[in-house]
């Protein structure tokens, strides 16, 4: 059963993302305002062309803005059944779907102008791009300021660390050490090693980490044979000071998370969305600029166009990136099928069995998970509960415990 708390599944930073937010905003409606009416007044079609482009930019960031203020005051809304935090995925999604749209219309009017060119104003069509530019990387940085974000490239690395991905050599005068951070299939610990196989002896081993709030953690270890492994778990996330004491020396190596599939459990596709219409405006602006100059010096006006193509299939990509991550999140699929072996393999102990597992995400940094488990022994939901207490991205935890009769009660019955 699950345990009475509020349901605000929101991220990290939402409310400093919403103020970076409405500052692009702001200034990327400035900017608009500025080149339609500086093109009515001057008679620059180019001028007022980019404003209009600039209008949809900011249209776009208005709904990011829009989705963090909702979520934000309705966050204890009870209608919410899991809260508002998936209103960030929504809104990300549908800039996306506006994003591909761009980007069509983007790579039909560039074909349309590769097989029938017209004539380019460079004298003003080259500065507004360059000043397009400075405004795209004006917002990135604000954005930037919002929280972490990801484009549209994702690194597939699964929850899980693999041993080797996460193991810090540790150089002694007469040994190397191998420390990992081991979690395939297993909950979080430290592994112990030395390079030349020499066994090591668990009792003149121990870890003191220090993570960036302040809060520490004694770490001790058993003799697994070939390695050392700790006897915690590790709280994510993994980033840290590691004080390794071996007898009387202490060796200190510090502990980085990195950008894996985890993330996907953090990611604000919210924001997520806004920097990837900036970067995807910023792209463009840097091929129009290129296919500008190069059209002016060698008359080649089809470069232009070209630029345009490209970066028509750079901006799909990216869309077509956000569309299927944001689509995953709200249709509930699993987020981190590594971390539900994880959950699966630490439950299923003792003749236990996980016969139902659901696992999604509720907002970023927040996942739920519903869990049906068959057990021939007197435990609650409250013993499986503390099992996973290390898993801290789960923020909603439902269990259900059916009671089996054990084997020999059956065979004698």
């Amino acid at each position: 059963m699950s345990n009475g708390h509020a349901h605000v599944f929101l991220g990290e930073g939402h409310e400093h993302a919403e103020r970076s937010t409405w500052a692009v905003i702001w200034l990327c409606g400035a900017m608009m305002v500025l080149e339609i009416v500086g093109g009515l007044l001057f008679g620059s079609i180019a001028l007022v062309a980019d404003g209009m482009h600039m209008s949809t930019h900011a249209g776009a960031l208005l709904l990011a803005a829009l989705a963090y203020g909702y979520s934000r005051r309705h966050a204890n809304d009870p209608r919410f059944s899991f809260g508002t935090g998936k209103l960030g995925d929504l809104a990300g999604f549908t800039s996306a779907m506006i994003l591909a749209m761009i980007a069509l219309l983007i790579g039909y009017e560039s074909v349309v102008r590769l097989f029938n060119p017209v004539p380019i104003a460079f004298t003003e069509a080259i500065p507004i791009a360059v000043l397009g530019l400075g405004v795209n990387i004006a917002s990135a940085w604000l954005l930037s300021r919002g929280g972490h974000h990801h484009h549209g490239h994702d690194h597939g690395h699964a929850h899980a660390h693999a041993a080797q991905d996460d193991t810090k050599r540790i150089a002694a005068p007469y040994e190397t050490f191998l420390l990992s951070v081991f979690e395939t299939d297993h909950p979080p610990v430290f592994r112990l090693a030395t390079e030349s196989g020499r066994p090591l002896v668990a009792d003149a081993a121990l870890i003191e980490t220090l993570r960036p709030d302040g809060s520490r953690q004694i770490f001790t270890f058993a003799d697994h044979g070939d390695f050392l492994q700790s006897l915690e778990t590790i709280p994510e996330p993994h980033e840290f000071t590691a004080n390794l004491r071996l007898g009387e020396v202490i060796h200190s190596v510090s502990f980085a998370e990195h950008g894996h599939a985890h993330h996907a459990a953090h990611r604000d596709n919210n924001m997520r969305a806004a920097v990837v219409h900036v970067m995807a405006d910023a792209a463009v602006s840097v091929l129009v600029i290129v296919g500008l100059l190069l059209a002016r010096s060698f008359g080649w006006l089809w470069m232009d166009p070209l630029a345009g193509i490209v970066g028509a299939l750079v901006i799909a990509s990216w869309a077509a990136g956000l569309i299927r991550d944001t689509g995953a999140i709200l249709l509930d699929m699993t987020p981190d099928a590594a971390l539900s072996r994880s959950i699966r393999t630490l439950l299923e102990q003792d003749g236990d069995r996980v016969r139902d597992l659901h696992l999604w995400r509720l907002g970023p940094g927040h996942l739920g998970a519903i869990l049906s488990i068959e057990t021939e022994h007197a435990r609650d939901a409250a013993s499986y509960r503390a099992r996973l207490v290390h898993f801290q991205n789960l923020s909603h935890l439902t269990i259900e415990v059916e009671q089996t009769m054990p084997e020999q009660v059956r065979k004698a019955a």
